[in-house]
């Protein structure tokens, strides 16, 4: 076998344990969770957040928490 191909399945398979140690953190329920509230309560649809790279997916969420969490704020300045 040609040293190029090994080197290739090489790197194939770093990239391939960097996201698995990378996103080992969601499990399969979560996963299913969150897609199923940002398309019935956020409005995306299912083929915008499967399309989505997995560090992305997690950077729209991460803005999404904050979001809410300053619109809860507000509500409750509101009520005071």
């Amino acid at each position: 076998m040609p040293k190029l191909w090994k080197n290739r399945k090489y790197h194939i398979n770093r990239l391939t344990e960097f996201f698995r140690l990378g996103l080992g953190h969601n499990s399969l329920a979560n996963y299913y969770t969150v897609t199923f509230q940002l398309v019935q309560h956020h409005k995306y649809s299912l083929t915008e957040i499967e399309n989505l790279i997995p560090f992305e997916r997690d950077i729209y969420i991460a803005m999404l928490q904050k979001w809410i969490e300053e619109e809860n704020e507000r509500q409750k300045q509101r009520l005071n």
